[in-house]
């Protein structure tokens, strides 16, 4: 009834964007678009809506990507990850330890080198709005504790398709394996892989941790997750209107993170509540050594080199 409502009132618009995104209703980047929308109806007086398809109702984040580029999908929400073999400035905020922590990361994409990053997309169909936050990412597995980097030896971990993400698990002796979100659940069930790296809110919402009762809090990443608008879409509204949508992105933020923020303290502590094993006194140093060679191989460009500059200085 709810979902009829939806569409009922989306109907009633004269403009209606579509808008996807991999996680589940409830989730603090789902609420946020749809609070993106709320805002985005009233201001233009009932005339623009947004609808919210979640759970990868269009299509795994690779899929939807494209989608997006070519007009089909209006607005997606998308981790940064996966545009990494696309737009090769977003690789610098999937580089491992860039950030200090959060508050960090915040001052970095709320600024200049945020703005820098933002503009790029529009080389590659896409029109970037804002950034929302993705949490800490952490490896989980099923066969054993992980305290120290040579634990990680020989296990077989998912990743987002994505070079640096690959690299970034070979270089610490464990195999890499790029699977679309969706798979994650079954392959550690029966054994393709024994885990994969993620935050608290999406290792405890997909279920992985009925399946993966080891978890490390190595905090590897802090990717922040992108809001994107197709460039064809955004050519079809008015410059007024165009305003209008990316102030209601912008406005979505700070709903954003407050909305994340209760749901990591959630979701740790539903997973903990689970009997899930979580290693938190581990040593990072040989996990951020070990990062030299993926900076080595991904930071060649001055370009890129000159962004990991400028974000080690922000403060």
């Amino acid at each position: 009834m709810a979902s009829a409502a939806m569409v009922s009132a989306a109907s009633a618009c004269e403009i209606t964007l579509r808008s996807s995104d991999t996680h589940p209703e409830g989730y603090p980047t789902v609420v946020a678009v749809e609070k993106m929308g709320e805002m985005l109806e009233e201001r233009s007086d009932g005339r623009i809506c947004v609808e919210v398809f979640h759970s990868a109702q269009l299509g795994e984040e690779k899929d939807t990507i494209e989608q997006t580029q070519l007009g089909v999908i209006d607005l997606n929400r998308v981790s940064l990850g996966p545009f990494n073999n696309i737009i090769e400035e977003t690789k610098v905020f999937s580089l491992p330890y860039i950030f200090r922590g959060t508050d960090h990361m915040h001052a970095v994409v709320d600024g200049e080198v945020g703005e820098k990053i933002l503009n790029e997309f529009q080389n590659h169909q896409l029109v970037g709005l804002a950034y929302y936050d993705g949490g800490s990412r952490s490896f989980y597995n099923s066969q054993k504790p992980i305290t120290s980097i040579e634990d990680m030896e020989g296990l077989k971990f998912r990743v987002m398709q994505s070079d640096v993400f690959v690299d970034m698990v070979d270089a610490l002796g464990a195999n890499a394996t790029p699977l679309p979100y969706g798979e994650v659940y079954s392959s550690i069930q029966t054994g393709v892989i024994d885990g994969a790296e993620n935050n608290w809110p999406s290792f405890e919402s997909s279920g992985h941790y009925e399946v993966a009762g080891y978890y490390t809090l190595d905090q590897h990443l802090i990717v922040p997750e992108v809001l994107v608008m197709s460039q064809a879409s955004w050519n079809k509204l008015s410059p007024e209107d165009q305003e209008l949508v990316r102030q209601a992105a912008k406005d979505s933020v700070p709903i954003m993170r407050e909305l994340w923020a209760e749901r990591e303290k959630a979701s740790e502590e539903k997973v903990r509540a689970a009997g899930v094993e979580i290693i938190d006194d581990i040593d990072k140093q040989p996990f951020m050594d070990a990062m030299n060679a993926v900076y080595d191989k991904h930071v060649t460009s001055e370009k890129l080199k000159s962004l990991v500059d400028e974000i080690r200085a922000v403060q």
